[in-house]
C-alpha cells in the first residue's frame, strides 16, 4: 500500500499524504486537503469529481513515491 491516496478537488484528481479521518476511506466532501502538488483543496467526493483529469504534478510525484516505496520493500 502506498502512503498517498487520491482525492478530487479544485477541478482535478489530486494525490495527498494527509491522513484521512478515522474510520473513513475518503476525505469527506468539503474537507481541506494538502496535495502533492502543493495546493490546499476542498475534497469533492461527487461521482462527477472522480471523472476529472488527474493533476499532472500530483501524478508525477505519486509515481516517484511509488517507485521509492517499491524499491525499499525489495531491499528489506
Amino acid at each position: 500500500m502506498h502512503p498517498f491516496h487520491w482525492v478530487p478537488g479544485d477541478g482535478a484528481r489530486h494525490a495527498s499524504l494527509d491522513p484521512r479521518p478515522e474510520g473513513v476511506f475518503l476525505h469527506p466532501t468539503g474537507a481541506e486537503v494538502r496535495t502533492l502538488c502543493g495546493l490546499d483543496v476542498l475534497a469533492d467526493n461527487s461521482q462527477l469529481a472522480w471523472l476529472w483529469e488527474t493533476c499532472p504534478e500530483c501524478n508525477a510525484e505519486a509515481h516517484r513515491i511509488s517507485a521509492r516505496s517499491t524499491t525499499s520493500r525489495r531491499t528489506r
